[in-house]
Order: C-alpha cells, then sequence, then structure tokens
C-alpha cells in the first residue's frame, strides 16, 4: 500500500460511505471522537473469550487476526455483549431505522454509556462501518466492501436455488437468498497461519448471517483464497466465496405443485467496490475476488472449489433471450416506463406468453406489494426478430407500497407455447431522492463559529410535511447531532431550506453529513467536503 492509503485506510481522516448505486450508504467511519478509542478497548473487554481467560485473550491481542475474528463477532449481539442488534423489518420500536444513524460514534457511545447493552438497531451496512471505526481505533488498516446482487448460501453447497409463481415472482421457499447489496470490511494483514502468498486484504463480515465455529461471525479470509477457489483455508472462505460465486438456480411452482426448471441470467457478485483513496468515487475491485468470467483461471478456480455447477451453466446458448432495460435515471416522484426486451435466436417463428410484474423489495431481497402489471397471452416473434415491451410505472402506484430501500424488483417470465420452456429475467431498480445541497457561510477555521445552508427541492406531486434536517460531522458539530424542523409544509416543486450553526474543533478535510425526513420522503442522504482552516 501507499503511504496515502497508509494514512487513510488507518486514521480515517478521509471518511468513507457506501453506495448502493444512488443511494448514499451512512454511516461514516469515526475512529478518533472523544471517548471512542476506549469505547473499542472496551468491545475487547467485553467478548466472551476475555471473559473466559483474560491471560490468553491479552496475549492474542497482538495478533490481528484474533482481534478481528474477535471484532467480527463482538459488532453483532447475537452471542454476547456485542454492540449492535440486527433487525431487518419494519418494525424499529424500540430503537431507531438503521438508515437512521449518520456516524459510528452515536453507536459506539451509546453501547458504552449503557453498560453494554446492545444498540438497536442495525443492518449491513451499519455493521461494516462500525467495524471499520473499530478496526481503525486498533491499528488495523481497513476499508467497507459493498458487493452487488450477494448471495446468501446457508448450506455451502455454493447453489442458491430460487422459487417464482406461473407470474413470474419469487416465493420464499428456502433460506437461501440473493441481497440486492451486501457490506462488509477488508482488513489489511500479513497471514502467518496460511501458506505464502495469502498476506493482505481479509474479508471479515460482523453481520450476523451463520454461525462460524458455534458463533455468529466471518473471517478474517484472504481474498486471494476467494479468488483462486481455496475453500479450506481459514475462515469461513465457502461462504464468501458463495457470496460472489454462487451459481443461481430457478425453478418455477405451479399451481399443480409441481415444479420446472427455468432459464435465468441471475449473477451474483457484481460491481464490488469501495471507495478510492484520497475521494469519495467508487472503485470497481472485482478482479481482486474472482477471474474474469470465462477465462482460464476462472475455470482452475471452480474446479479447486468443486463448482462445476456454473462451468455448465456457462455453456448454455438459449434461442430464446429475455432482458429488462430501465432508464439511466428513475426518480422518486416520477411516473416511468421500464422495458422487457424479448429476441427471437431460432430459425422459426415463436408464440410466447410474457408475464411483467413489479414489486417493492428491501435491500435483502424481502418481497412487498406490486406496483405494476401486465399479462400479454399472445406475444409473436419472427425468426431473429427483437420486440420491446414496456411496463409504466406510476408513482400512485408504487408510492405507499416502497420500502424505506428505495427499491422496486422487476420480473419478466416468459412461456413458449411450442416449446414449453421459460425463461426469466430478474432486476432491481433503485428510485433515486432528490439532492440535498448544502451551502459553506463564511470562511471555515478552527474553532470558530460557522453556518450551513441546507436546501432540498420537494420532487412529490403531493406536500411534505414533518419535514425535518439532521446534520452531523466529525470535528465539526462536537460529537453532536444538530436537528433543525420546518414549521411549514413544503408544497410541491418548493423548497424545504434550514441554515446550521456549528463550530469546528480541528483542521483538515472535514465532512458535514445531512440527513432529510418527512412524512412522505424520508432517509434523503447528503454531505458536503469542508476544507477548515487553523
Amino acid at each position: 500500500m501507499t503511504k496515502r492509503s497508509v494514512t487513510e485506510l488507518l486514521t480515517g481522516k478521509i471518511q468513507l460511505r457506501l453506495f448502493s448505486f444512488h443511494i448514499k450508504m451512512l454511516p461514516l467511519v469515526q475512529s478518533f471522537e472523544d471517548g471512542i478509542l476506549n469505547a473499542c478497548l472496551r468491545i475487547l473487554d467485553m467478548n466472551p473469550k476475555c471473559l473466559r481467560n483474560p491471560g490468553k485473550d491479552a496475549s492474542g491481542r497482538r495478533n490481528p487476526i484474533y482481534v478481528s475474528r474477535v471484532l467480527s463477532a463482538m459488532v453483532n449481539c447475537n452471542d454476547d455483549k456485542g454492540v449492535l442488534l440486527g433487525r431487518w423489518t419494519d418494525d424499529y420500536d424500540g430503537g431507531v431505522s438503521p438508515l437512521s444513524w449518520k456516524g459510528s460514534v452515536e453507536i459506539l457511545r451509546n453501547w458504552d454509556t449503557n453498560a453494554c447493552q446492545p444498540v438497536r438497531f442495525g443492518q449491513c451496512w451499519v455493521f461494516a462501518a462500525v467495524a471499520c471505526s473499530v478496526s481503525r481505533a486498533l491499528g488495523i488498516p481497513c476499508r467497507l466492501v459493498t458487493n452487488y446482487n450477494s448471495a446468501h448460501d446457508t448450506n455451502s453447497n455454493l447453489v442458491i436455488e430460487r422459487y417464482v409463481d406461473e407470474n413470474g415472482q419469487l416465493v420464499q421457499k428456502s433460506r437461501d437468498m440473493i441481497w440486492n447489496y451486501h457490506c462488509w470490511v477488508e482488513n489489511w494483514m500479513t497471514r502467518p497461519d496460511l501458506k505464502p502468498g495469502f498476506d493482505g486484504w481479509q474479508v471479515m463480515d460482523p453481520t450476523p448471517q451463520e454461525k462460524s465455529e458455534g458463533v455468529y461471525c466471518c473471517g478474517p479470509i484472504p481474498l486471494k483464497a476467494i479468488k483462486e477457489g481455496e475453500l479450506t483455508d481459514k475462515y469461513d472462505a465457502p461462504f464468501v466465496f458463495a457470496e460472489v460465486n454462487a451459481d443461481v438456480h430457478t425453478f418455477m411452482k405451479r399451481k399443480d405443485g409441481s415444479t420446472k426448471k427455468i432459464i435465468s441470467s441471475v449473477h451474483v457478485g457484481l460491481k464490488i467496490s469501495t471507495k478510492s483513496v484520497g475521494s469519495d468515487r467508487r472503485e470497481d475491485i472485482t478482479h481482486l475476488y474472482k477471474y474474469p468470467e470465462g477465462s482460464d483461471e476462472e475455470r482452475e478456480a471452480f474446479t479447486k472449489a468443486n463448482h462445476q455447477n456454473k462451468l455448465l451453466q456457462q455453456q448454455d446458448n438459449a434461442g430464446l433471450l429475455i432482458v429488462i432495460k430501465v432508464s439511466t435515471e428513475m426518480r422518486k416522484g416520477c411516473d416511468f416506463d421500464v422495458f422487457a426486451v424479448i429476441t427471437n435466436n431460432t430459425p422459426n417463428e415463436k408464440k410466447c406468453r410474457l408475464v411483467f410484474g413489479s414489486r417493492a423489495v428491501s435491500y435483502n431481497g424481502i418481497l412487498g406489494e406490486n406496483c405494476g402489471f401486465k399479462d400479454l397471452l399472445n406475444v409473436q416473434l419472427a425468426p431473429g426478430e427483437e420486440k420491446r415491451v414496456a411496463l409504466r410505472m406510476n408513482y400512485s402506484k408504487y408510492a405507499e407500497n416502497l420500502t424505506e430501500d428505495n427499491l422496486i424488483r422487476l420480473a419478466a417470465l416468459l412461456l413458449d407455447y411450442g416449446t414449453q420452456e421459460a425463461y426469466l429475467a430478474v432486476r432491481n431498480v433503485v428510485l433515486v431522492n432528490p439532492e440535498i445541497k448544502v451551502r459553506i457561510l463564511g470562511e471555515p477555521k478552527e474553532n470558530r463559529k460557522l453556518a450551513a445552508e441546507i436546501t432540498l427541492q420537494n420532487p412529490l406531486p403531493v406536500p411534505l410535511q414533518n419535514c425535518c434536517f439532521t446534520v452531523e460531522g466529525s470535528n465539526l458539530t462536537g460529537g453532536q447531532v444538530v436537528t433543525e424542523r420546518l414549521n411549514s409544509t413544503v408544497e410541491p416543486g418548493q423548497d424545504a431550506k434550514v441554515k446550521i450553526y456549528f463550530t469546528p474543533t480541528h483542521s483538515g478535510l472535514r465532512k458535514l453529513v445531512v440527513d432529510f425526513d418527512s412524512n412522505k420522503l424520508c432517509h434523503v442522504k447528503g454531505y458536503r467536503n469542508v476544507i477548515i482552516g487553523k
């Protein structure tokens, strides 16, 4: 790593955010606010290994492999007095929505000052951000990673089985799932416990998913082991390998109870991303996890991992092809079209049925209500012909059904009357929230009061009520959350605007993070980089 990389990945002075395409996923990583190091050391002191044998635990703390594994277990509270309680439903009574967190400082202080009671609630990006803060505070270089179309393989067979009904909509029959995205962290360390060549970035996942050695934790496992298919290396290589490489088998469950395997081009492990060093741009690191599809190196890695199914799948070449295409950007509050594009690659005319539907979905794949549906019983395709079928997505239809993740799952099922084959295309789309504009008023100086004007334009065709901005920034707001509420209603197209005041305590590059909530538009994120002078 370069000196600049070490500085950012260890000190965290340039803070991190995660992206789910257009969704800015916070909280920020914050490792050096007052009291945070003490909270991180207390996490080590409260881990069950320390409570059972303090001497052995103290000796283990010189080893980043040991410390990372302890943190993977202690950031969640499933087996111990860990930091965060996970919640993957819309019921956040007794706590707050994971999307509401703006910084890991508040979470760690909450845990530390409340007798190590778990903070409610977290989901994957919150678990990962807290783990990154703690790792850095303890001296382990760390970065956050987002994996899109992330497989959750519960039985280590490297296969995800999915079942759809005769409308192409998923029905829950297996614990195996594909999450729209999943976040974990990578820690940089040597691995003297493994054969040479496995030093460097190691996956560590604190989100409680499956048990490892009887405890909800995952890793550390070298990226190289995942890429090379070395699934016997410590720790939890099969689970992480499946997250980025699992084979997806899709079956249609008929009304009579029978099932039929259908042709589907669903892939996992897409756009594996982290934040670039020195900027807020997304850096694609997929190549660190796997070789290019179809390459000799990929074939060798899959052979090592005993993953023959995917090699066979790559040889499939269906006569009919169906894909879903969407606009570059779909904004929340607008009506828009999505398209099922069907191509007949055979020399014969085809008569088909097309079922094209949409449902709200959470980031971890839990389906919600219908947002739009079309059933065409007589689609005719000449040899070589391509057809585009539009499905209109109306705000009046999807508005009340969206989850707080702003995700809609599109599914297009094509049934060939002649061959009885079924073809499925699935795609998740993210509805983009409006931009929050932050304007700094005055010259930013250390220990001098500063103002920021914050503006958001209402993009919805309905008024916004109970509007509230919350603001936080490491070394900007004194570790506190600044809240400003609007007393008036914000009509469609109008601006919600507030002015907030804060006093920076340290010079350098800082990040002011903003969250907007209202009755109809929630968890809108924004930020502004601010250079504070001495």
